[in-house]
């Protein structure tokens, strides 16, 4: 028989982590296809940008698969990026008692964090932008952090 004391933490803190991980992941590349499709980019493309982290500029001559193997690759992401929160912040107690605070702090922290990333993979690096940097700043607080806190907030706090 199992212990409910400890299954039902485990229930939320997964709870978070799925319901967390799918906001962010749904709001961040809904924004990225918003916002890059201002200046002419298609879904497929900012897809396959994303896919060629991993595979390079190959990915762009993979059609629909690279695109979708990019599209996993972004909910992967945004997953992990709900993890580490969830799992953090049960030692962080600030993290749940503050979930605007430290979602939007969040958000800054994985935007700097994803560019260092990017940085070292085989994804093409385009020229430094104050202006992109600060659209891609307030998506992290808006799409990432704050998704992600309040999903933790809501049901994964003690």
């Amino acid at each position: 028989m199992m212990d409910t004391t400890v299954a039902a933490p485990r229930q939320k803190i997964l709870q978070a982590i799925l319901w967390g991980g799918f906001a962010c992941g749904t709001l961040d590349i809904t924004a990225a296809f918003l916002v890059y499709g201002q200046f002419g980019a298609r879904p497929i493309r900012i897809l396959q940008g994303i896919a060629s982290g991993l595979i390079g500029s190959r990915s762009f001559d993979g059609g629909l698969t690279t695109a979708f193997f990019g599209l996993l690759l972004h909910f992967f992401i945004a997953f992990s990026a709900a993890t580490a929160f969830v799992l953090v912040s049960r030692n962080l107690r600030f993290l749940v008692q503050h979930p605007i605070v430290s979602g939007a702090l969040y958000g800054v922290a994985v935007y700097f964090f994803m560019q260092g990333v990017i940085r070292l993979s085989a994804a093409r690096h385009g020229a430094f932008s104050w202006k992109m940097t600060l659209i891609g700043v307030i998506i992290h607080i808006i799409c990432v952090g704050t998704p992600i806190a309040q999903a933790t907030y809501r049901l994964a706090r003690d």
